[in-house]
């Protein structure tokens, strides 16, 4: 695997990960017949958060991003995207693992959608999601967090911390700086 680390994103990486998505999405979008060379780029770009999204980077070049947004339900996972290049290789199965094992920390349920037939589903399924609805074009699919044995580690503020599952708790969830493959902090987590 290649080495990489996230880092908060910032909003002059737009164009970047708007370019990606569509690299990433068009095979699907167009098996599903949804491609729209414009329209592709422009729903991020609508979309784009930098307040939650990480950038990942390869071997010190941009290689993907992931966002995580508080939601009234926890967080949703958005705009996972690696280049097509690195996929396959462990970098975005480690990407997951590290944000899903803040959640769990945290007790954060994750919500997701992914397109019908994409091979991501298989990644977030070996991640524990499972699939809560489907309509012809997306698959909607959730990840509740796992018991502190699960993953190793306290939860955070008692049974309690398993009921905050909203806002608040998701709202915690912020790019920090840096956050490298030799670091066992989660992105996020103070210095």
């Amino acid at each position: 695997m290649a080495d990489w680390e996230l880092r908060a994103a910032v909003a002059a990486d737009v164009e970047a990960v708007a370019e990606l998505r569509a690299v990433v999405l068009r095979a699907d979008l167009e098996r599903l017949g949804r491609y729209d060379e414009r329209r592709v780029r422009q729903r991020l770009r609508d979309g784009f958060a930098p307040a939650h999204t990480w950038v990942v980077e390869a071997d010190g070049g941009f290689a993907g991003c992931v966002a995580l947004r508080p939601g009234a339900d926890g967080l949703r996972l958005e705009h996972f995207y690696l280049d097509p290049r690195l996929q396959g290789g462990g970098i975005g199965a480690a990407v997951l693992r590290r944000l899903l094992s803040r959640c769990d920390r945290d007790g954060v349920p994750v919500r997701l959608n992914v397109l019908q037939g994409s091979p991501a589903r298989r990644l977030y399924e070996r991640h524990g999601f499972t699939v809560e609805s489907e309509d012809p074009v997306d698959v909607f699919m959730v990840r509740l967090p796992l018991p502190a044995a699960a993953h190793g580690s306290r939860p955070t503020g008692g049974p309690a911390a398993l009921r905050g599952t909203g806002p608040e708790r998701a709202a915690s969830f912020r790019p920090s700086a840096r956050s490298s493959t030799s670091s066992p902090k989660a992105p996020g987590d103070p210095a």
